[in-house]
């Protein structure tokens, strides 16, 4: 009896989270299938032009992971090997370009290698350009993921390899490589796909003459408002990054509890070593936003406040674009989808947390996260079809924004929830229940206050997240009301010194949103010794 109401309990709260998913996802995915269908599907995806896009957005990511890897590895091997001051707040940093809203990299990067950048060099519209603003995108995922699997390893394996008579390179290369090629792979295969679904890098950084799948599906639908061949470029996308993600789960990396401590104070002759990577890691993730801070203040040579001011005044419009209103609908929107997501996210992962690990909650926690690994451009364009005309025409209400970005947000929200319930110790509630408490009151008193700590991650992320989601919102945005994120980069594209100033205020606004979530999440500890 107490299995059956665990499992109508666990039931009845999943049940509002897999319907949101399904609706919102599978739901505007018909919709793509069915206008690519109804179109001359055969002829899109047999043209030489898809093909072209095809293999540069292919070639470009294939550049860009390899690049990732050649500047990521010596932080990740410097990071999970030694000991030194600042460890953890370099740790920390390298996290904070994977969560910035991929738009304010773009402008930092415009800020350095475009026309007008500050080092002399214009790489817009370039593939180096590109490689470089992927390579910054994605630094921490090869740091984390390697890191992870370096601090796995015992480094006595490597001793015990001196002491049978090999050298320290016959010990890496037969000892540590092999069990690090599995985290190489699976950091690979990640940075690949993330490469391969860029949209506001390559949107902003592109100029016009870059096109990869995803803005040739947006220039199709906005500029082209030929809707069957971009739907059938989406079902194209989808298959890719479905592809990418069978081969994501085959390459994960198995984890291992290190027998010692790995990280160790560096020798003598390795101090310099250690020092330069660090050194070198902390710039290149911190240059970027230093320059977009510099030209929020800086116009024609002179240093002003004007982009903040325009930023900040109600009804001051610049080139058609009003960023007070903006950031206002910015704010709304990300409120009303925190709310969304962290309140569907925290149901989902209590019932995933009750009880056993069965096949059906794991494929109900599978589904969970496809939103993460599908283009948002794609599920922006099939929120469109599904929810943009009769009957059920949602394009101007606003609602389409909040639900796209709660989508958005919702598999990051249950990948910290999860965790946290399922670490819950149930005997706090006994001991409550013990001294007098009812259910209600000992999970008031008790659970609640146990909990914030992964809620208060929880909300930090998808706050950071939704307020700087680019990818769906820039096919949902009212041109008479964009998002921050879309304004910035229509405020980028147009001439005028105080137009870009404010462009590189607001960017500033949403870098240092996301630096406090960054911040929040490396204080917050959250407790794993807080199971359903």
């Amino acid at each position: 009896m107490v299995a059956d109401h665990g499992t109508v309990g666990r039931t009845a709260l999943l049940a509002a989270p897999l319907a949101f998913v399904l609706v919102l996802f599978a739901v505007p995915l018909t919709a793509v299938l069915v206008y690519g269908l109804r179109g001359d599907m055969l002829s899109t995806l047999t043209s030489a032009r898809t093909w072209q896009v095809v293999a540069f957005t292919v070639l470009q990511a294939a550049a860009s992971t390899v690049a990732t890897l050649v500047v990521a590895l010596p932080a990740a091997v410097v990071i999970a090997r030694f000991t030194f001051p600042g460890r953890s707040a370099l740790r920390a940093l390298v996290l904070v370009p994977f969560v910035m809203p991929t738009v304010v990299v773009a402008a930092a990067f415009l800020a350095l290698i475009g026309p007008t950048g500050v080092l002399g060099v214009d790489l817009s519209g370039s593939v180096a350009g590109l490689v470089a603003a992927h390579l910054y995108l994605n630094l921490a995922v090869v740091v984390r993921v390697v890191g992870a699997a370096l601090a796995s390893i015992d480094p006595r394996t490597e001793d015990a390899a001196r002491v049978l008579g090999c050298s320290r390179w016959q010990a890496f290369r037969r000892v540590t490589w092999p069990l690090l090629v599995p985290s190489l792979k699976a950091a690979a295969t990640i940075v690949f796909l993330f490469c391969f679904t860029s949209f506001g890098v390559v949107q902003v950084l592109g100029a016009g003459q870059l096109r990869t799948l995803e803005v040739e599906i947006y220039r199709q639908t906005t500029y082209l408002l030929d809707i069957p061949a971009a739907a059938a470029l989406s079902l194209l996308q989808l298959l890719a990054v479905v592809a990418m993600l069978v081969v994501v789960g085959g390459t994960r990396a198995a984890s291992r509890g290190p027998a010692a401590e790995v990280a160790q104070p560096p020798r003598p002759g390795q101090r310099w070593l250690v020092a330069a990577v660090s050194l070198a890691t902390a710039m290149l993730v911190l240059g970027p936003l230093l320059i977009v801070l510099m030209r929020s203040v800086h116009i024609d040579g002179q240093w002003t406040l004007l982009g903040w001011q325009t930023l900040f005044t109600p009804g001051q419009s610049t080139n058609s674009v009003d960023p007070w209103a903006a950031l206002v609908a910015s704010l709304r929107t990300a409120t009303a989808a925190t709310v969304i997501a962290v309140t569907l996210g925290a149901a989902a992962s209590l019932g995933l947390a009750m009880g056993r690990r069965t096949a059906w909650l794991k494929g109900v926690d599978a589904l969970l996260l496809l939103p993460l690994g599908t283009s948002a451009v794609t599920v922006g364009l099939g929120m469109l079809l599904a929810f943009g005309r009769p009957p059920l025409d949602l394009r101007n209400t606003g609602i389409l924004i909040v639900l796209a970005q709660a989508l958005v947000a919702l598999p990051f929200v249950v990948r910290v929830l999860a965790p946290a319930f399922a670490g819950f110790d149930r005997r706090y509630l006994q001991v409550a229940a013990v001294l007098g408490q009812s259910p209600a009151q000992a999970i008031r008193r008790v659970g609640v206050p146990m909990m914030l700590p992964a809620l208060a991650v929880a909300v930090g992320f998808a706050f950071a997240i939704t307020v700087g989601e680019f990818g769906a919102t820039v096919f949902l945005a009212s041109p008479a009301e964009p998002t921050l994120p879309v304004a910035i980069s229509r405020l980028l594209a147009r001439p005028g010194a105080v137009t870009v100033a404010a462009a590189y205020a607001a960017s500033a606004l949403l870098m240092a949103v996301t630096v406090a979530v960054v911040v929040l999440v490396d204080r917050v500890r959250v407790s794993r010794a807080v199971a359903f």
